[in-house]
């Protein structure tokens, strides 16, 4: 049967576009299947969300062609604040206290918001004669055979590759449809993302801030503006959710403090119920898994886009070598090289993203304690917060090409 692409790609969010830059670089002809419309992915209204992407998140954009036109509007991180304690009472003496200093390369990584970046993406897609989109469709079948797989669109049309990719979150149809089943559960929490203006400058300081009911993050964006992730119970969140502005400020300013002057709301307010979803296969017949695809983890560390991009990069990677030794791109051994490669990797992140949650999110006289000089410890001893600066630039383990330096 005649192929309408090499590669068709479910989902276009984040890391499809990604993949697929990726893919059309290495010669690859590429399909983009998204279900919203090209005006929802391209409105450049401020709504508050950003990311907090790591240097080899960065290398990646900048490899695949993305960084120039995002790079003024990205805001490095050169430190990172993590401290202990209860809203209204101030943090806790003992931090830590990352500082890029202690890396050769730069930044730990930069803080981009989420409108600049996706507009970045679909110009780069319109300029890539190898990379169709099309918009408004939503696959409801696939059909793996020998030679290749099938995919039906609600709209009645069909395309046809060698492989198909889900990049459609952590609900994946794709994964659904491959019988592939998942492992996770709910934490009980709900994270309320928005953007905050405050009267002084951060500097380019994060600061993660643990709570009895879950961290605050404040996360520095353009300008005197920073970017808020506050995970709370599921009740209280909602509570949050319904405030009118000056009520929410209001809720806000005992956790935030005063460090950054007073602080005003910026955008509008989202809400994210937070869990653990980890795909018991990151493949199937014919079908690769990416991004909350494949796994999905609490933002405690913000390592979720981060993890995203390195699947990108490696099964890209995995992809262009396999078709360099004449292999079926689509066939089990590729596809399970990835599984390798990445599925350790990710299992170990969410484990270490679902223990520090559980073992921050309480207010446990001995666990406050033993946290305490947890971080302590680790602040004051070089190499080991050297490490931690590393593992947050995302240089540990086993880089693939498009991440290196």
């Amino acid at each position: 049967m005649t192929l309408d692409h090499d590669i068709l790609i479910i989902g276009g969010g984040l890391n499809g576009p990604a993949l697929a830059l990726a893919l059309a670089q290495s010669g690859f002809s590429v399909g983009v299947i998204d279900a919203l419309p090209r005006d929802t992915r391209a409105d450049p209204e401020f709504d508050g969300r950003a990311y907090a992407l790591a240097l080899s998140s960065q290398r990646l954009l900048r490899n695949i062609g993305v960084w120039p036109q995002v790079s003024d509007d990205a805001t490095p991180m050169l430190e990172i604040k993590v401290t202990d304690g209860r809203a209204g009472e101030g943090p806790s003496p003992w931090m830590m206290h990352f500082d890029h200093a202690e890396l050769e390369e730069g930044p730990m990584g930069y803080m981009l918001e989420d409108r600049h970046l996706r507009r970045a993406f679909l110009d780069a897609m319109d300029t890539e004669e190898r990379i169709t989109a099309y918009t408004e469709e939503r696959v409801v079948a696939q059909s793996p055979d020998s030679s290749g797989i099938t995919l039906t669109l609600a709209s009645g049309k069909s395309f046809r590759a060698t492989l198909a990719v889900g990049c459609d979150g952590r609900r994946s149809g794709t994964a659904e449809r491959a019988g592939i089943s998942r492992t996770g559960w709910r934490y009980g929490q709900t994270a309320v993302v928005c953007a905050v203006a405050h009267e002084r400058p951060h500097n380019g300081i994060a600061h993660q801030f643990f709570m009895p009911a879950g961290p605050l993050a404040i996360l520095p964006v353009s300008g005197n503006r920073s970017s808020i992730v506050w995970s709370e119970t599921d009740s209280r969140a909602a509570e949050l959710a319904a405030m009118n502005d000056a009520d929410f400020l209001d809720a806000l300013r005992p956790a935030f403090g005063s460090f950054l002057g007073d602080i005003s709301l910026k955008g509008a307010r989202f809400t994210y119920p937070l869990n653990l979803t980890l795909a018991n296969s990151f493949y199937a017949d014919r079908i690769a898994l990416v991004g909350d695809a494949a796994h999905g983890m609490h933002p405690i560390a913000g390592q979720g886009l981060n993890a995203g991009l390195r699947d990108v990069a490696a099964l890209a990677e995995v992809l262009s070598d396999a078709r360099q030794r004449g292999e079926d791109i689509g066939s089990k051994a590729p596809l399970a090289r990835y599984q390798e490669w990445r599925r350790f990797d990710t299992a170990t992140l969410a484990t270490a993203t679902d223990t520090f949650n559980r073992l921050f999110s309480n207010d446990n006289p001995l666990l406050r304690t033993l946290r305490d000089i947890g971080m302590g410890a680790v602040n004051a001893v070089p190499w080991l917060r050297r490490s931690f600066v590393r593992e947050a630039a995302g240089l540990t383990g086993d880089l693939p090409r498009l991440m290196r330096g």
